[in-house]
């Protein structure tokens, strides 16, 4: 898990850290699918500074089985952040979801195990679950960036805006659209439970405190009114380690 983590933080670097032209971090991410391609083909493994993390990636993804097209998904999935964009629909927004949450689901799957195939198709309503969580709670912060993730079609039916996003504007056009918006992803999250009868019992404390941290924001999100632009959408500290302590132990 170390070596997976290692690649996902690195790669979600790329797209992220400040100082960089959209030509450097093209050039960049080009440059990660090369070396990560080269890795798996071996022998004679990349050495990419600052980190090294391609040899423990080798070894995970012999080890674990781990689909080389699961890794390539999260790295197209950063590619599609490098530049501004919309979702005209609900199923264009799944695609993105699903590499850059998805994706990474999946591999954690195979370090994890898992008995039953489709373990790897709920994995996909798992990562959109927490995808669309993360996506709500970041509103303001994504479209100040001109990211607004929110599908097209969906801020029509609502009358909300893409200057109402940026402004913060809550009215009851935006709470009836974050309404909608919360009831979709809790969808997602029931589906997710059926993951607990797919997988290998290793990974299941770890499933169960993801599930609760990233419901609880959406707990939050409702408390707050839906204002995920004057409140911040984070849970406590202490409340993570709980949840985390409950979930080892197996309880509700």
């Amino acid at each position: 898990m170390c070596a997976l983590y290692a690649f996902l933080r690195l790669t979600d670097d790329i797209g992220d850290e400040p100082g960089w032209s959209l030509e450097e971090r093209e050039q960049r991410l080009s440059n990660w699918r090369e070396h990560l391609r080269n890795a798996l083909r071996g022998p004679n493994i990349p050495i990419v500074e600052p980190f090294d993390v391609f040899p423990a990636l080798v070894d995970a993804v012999s080890e674990f089985s781990i689909p080389e097209e699961e890794l390539q998904a999260v790295i197209d999935g950063i590619a599609m952040d490098l530049q501004p964009r919309n979702y005209p629909t609900f199923d264009d927004l799944r695609v993105y979801c699903d590499r850059v949450a998805g994706a990474v689901g999946r591999c954690c799957l195979h370090i994890w195990g898992f008995h039953d195939p489709a373990a790897l198709d709920t994995a996909a309503d798992c990562g959109l679950a927490l995808q669309l969580t993360n996506i709500l709670r970041d509103l303001g912060e994504d479209a100040a960036m001109g990211r607004v993730y929110l599908p097209q079609e969906d801020l029509a039916r609502f009358g909300v805006g893409v200057d109402d996003l940026v402004a913060g504007r809550v009215d009851d056009r935006f709470c009836e659209l974050m309404k909608f918006e919360v009831s979709r992803a809790r969808q997602h999250y029931v589906v997710s439970e059926e993951l607990f009868g797919q997988i290998d019992p290793p990974g299941r404390p770890v499933l169960r405190a993801m599930l609760r941290v990233y419901g609880g924001l959406l707990d939050r999100i409702e408390r707050v009114g839906y204002d995920v632009f004057g409140h911040t959408i984070r849970m406590a500290a202490w409340r993570k380690a709980l949840i985390g302590v409950a979930a080892v132990l197996g309880r509700s």
